[in-house]
């Protein structure tokens, strides 16, 4: 497992993520990422939101990435689904096409997309780190399945076999003498954004999937603020109640009475009234004289 700081101020060296989270320390935030995620448009708007609290990423493997997130190295992580336990949480953040790796000679680098079915008959190598958690795997398995990613790319450039993978990882061990082709009807990995399971997460991991859910900068806090907005709504809905008054009556809300009183009730609200209600309270006339809808 590897890190690199890519926080705007420089640092001459990188030191190892320590086991637990030192809450004297200085605000930071360790993320870690397995191969073929791509995690630089978060980090640069991690980075100008705040730029004051260092994002260290930290490289690691799919069998690494859930001990990382339990054991401390990271605060949170870019993973692919399923999350092993119910310890951890995650957001699913997008689904991967699928794909397969052939040699730039063979047959299917001819076509466009290939279905499962079209493997039947070919050597498919089965890595074990595979990301894609077949049921059945399609075409014909090898005697022996390569250790790693790398060691199927490997094979298939030697023309042994073929390699159904993530299209961000046919990508990452891309070779010259190598092509891929959409595969269809088949798994498609989910990458989430993961971090170890809390009753509320904490505020610089609410922070990051303010990110990659795409909130702006004014709501970046997360459901805290949601939360705390949705807390002072009761009051706007109660603002029109507080400020109701009686229609047609006096401004203190009495009922009208006789004299001077009753006369301006009568007058000015037996207009108003007249005009909007047929004449209640008043000479039952309005501006237009006569109400309307009567011969």
């Amino acid at each position: 497992m590897t890190g690199s700081d890519v926080s705007p101020a420089d640092s001459p060296s990188v030191s190892p993520a320590p086991s637990s989270f030192d809450a004297s320390a200085s605000p930071a935030f360790r993320l870690a990422y397995v191969p073929g995620v791509t995690p630089s448009k978060w980090v640069r708007i991690w980075n100008e939101r705040l730029p004051d609290v260092p994002l260290t990423l930290l490289a690691v493997t799919p069998a690494e990435a859930f001990g990382a997130l339990r054991d401390g190295a990271a605060d949170a992580g870019l993973v692919r689904l399923p999350v092993d336990g119910d310890d951890l949480s995650a957001i699913p953040l997008y689904t991967e096409t699928t794909v397969v790796v052939v040699p730039k000679d063979h047959l299917f680098a001819e076509v466009e997309e290939i279905w499962a079915s079209d493997l039947a008959d070919e050597l498919v190598l089965h890595p074990l780190d595979d990301t894609l958690g077949w049921e059945q795997p399609p075409g014909r398995a090898a005697n022996e399945r390569p250790e790693t990613t790398a060691d199927a790319i490997e094979l298939v450039a030697a023309g042994v076999g073929l390699l159904a993978l993530p299209q961000s990882l046919a990508r990452l061990h891309h070779r010259k003498d190598l092509t891929y082709r959409t595969l269809n009807d088949v798994p498609q990995s989910r990458v989430a954004l993961s971090w170890p399971a809390a009753d509320e997460a904490p505020d610089l991991v609410e922070e990051f999937i303010g990110i990659v859910r795409g909130r702006t900068v004014n709501s970046t806090r997360g459901r805290r603020a949601e939360a705390q907005k949705g807390q002072k709504q009761p009051r706007k809905d109660q603002k029109p109640a507080r400020s109701a008054k009686p229609g047609g009556g006096s401004r203190t809300g009495g009922r009208p009475t006789a004299g001077k009183g009753g006369a301006k009730s009568g007058g000015k609200g037996g207009a108003k009234g007249g005009a909007k209600g047929g004449g209640v309270g008043g000479s039952g006339r309005g501006k237009g004289g006569k109400p309307r809808g009567r011969s």
